[in-house]
């Protein structure tokens, strides 16, 4: 699993540029289960299991990450952009990008030396910001790179401990990697599974391949906020490393099916409530399709999501994996109507 895991997260594949990783997808699960690709470039798979299906169940996953899309060139040769999804302006400054998989740059801001005692007191705001390649001029620039371009975080996948490791695109190559392990193994029972595009930027993929499946059920696989930090109140840890799934009962695009819930909470596999009504995945546009789709969301806690340094932990991924077996069962049985 840990492999899979760095695999996945060492692709650069930010949203609206997926197809590295979906192509990744595809090779490994030639064999396992039947994959379609469609216009938009989500996966839109079938897994054959022992049974056939009370109802017709959706697992979904999402396979972009956030990242910079380039916006302008200015005539010194540095790079303005836009960020593809959330990423906060601290999480942004000094870190190594790399543009189309193949040139460097570092996000550049004022010298401290230089900034007022104001500027100093407060965040930096993203239009203060740069990308620099080491160009001289727009001309030398404009040879390497163009306008709509997209970046990502450089990041080496490193262990921590023996169970905790740190990688950019945690968010969500970690529901990637549970839903291919899902996928390897034999289903008691049919089920579909999505690996969708541009969730960073509204949950777009999820829309469309929601209505291709039409389903009664979905579970999403994701990872969340993990705020289990020094000096941060219980209340607000949201969820913590090490103590199995946070499982969604509310954010703030969802309100998560109860039975579902109670469900999960109450199913023995180590788990654990997100206490905090915040943030949103794929639940919020897939819990709308058509007649309306029964949801929960599944998710791995991290820590410094959305920056070029996460921190997951591998047991959580382990209960994550057995907690989504054990819902797809109770969903595709009948048990859960």
């Amino acid at each position: 699993m840990i492999k899979l895991i760095e695999k996945l997260c060492s692709i650069n594949a930010p949203s609206g540029s997926e197809d590295s990783v979906s192509d990744f997808i595809i090779k490994e699960l030639n064999g396992y289960a039947d994959v379609k690709k469609d216009s938009m470039g989500n996966l839109l798979v079938f897994k054959k299991g022992k049974n056939r299906s009370k109802y017709t169940l959706m697992c979904d996953a999402h396979t972009d990450e956030v990242g910079m899309i380039i916006t302008a060139i200015t005539s010194d040769g540095f790079l303005k952009f836009e960020t593809l999804g959330g990423i906060n302006e601290t999480a942004l400054v000094c870190k190594k990008v790399l543009i189309n998989n193949s040139v460097n740059g570092v996000i550049g801001i004022k010298p401290v030396h230089l900034c007022s005692k104001e500027q100093k007191e407060k965040l930096p705001e993203k239009e203060d910001l740069y990308i620099d390649i080491g160009a001289d001029s727009k001309e030398e620039a404009e040879k390497r790179v163009n306008v709509g371009d997209t970046a990502t975080f450089i990041s080496d996948f490193t262990l921590l401990s023996d169970t905790t490791f740190k990688a950019k695109a945690i968010d969500d190559r970690i529901g990637c990697a549970v839903l291919i392990s899902l996928l390897k193994k034999d289903a008691l029972y049919d089920f579909y599974a999505t690996f969708t595009v541009q969730e960073e930027l509204g949950c777009r993929g999820a829309k469309a391949a929601s209505y291709a499946v039409s389903p009664d059920f979905c579970l999403c696989l994701e990872a969340t906020t993990a705020a289990d930090l020094d000096g941060i109140d219980n209340e607000n840890k949201v969820c913590s490393l090490g103590k199995g799934t946070a499982v969604s009962f509310m954010d703030r695009a969802t309100l998560y099916d109860k039975e579902l819930y109670n469900e999960a909470i109450n199913s023995g596999i180590l788990c654990q409530p997100k206490a905090a009504v915040t943030g949103g995945n794929n639940s919020g546009a897939i819990h709308l399709n058509k007649n309306g789709v029964r949801t929960l969301a599944l998710s791995v806690p991290c820590r410094y999501i959305h920056s070029a340094s996460s921190i997951a932990d591998i047991s959580d991924i382990e209960s994550t994996i057995l907690l989504a077996e054990y819902m797809i069962n109770k969903i595709c049985s009948g048990e859960i109507k």
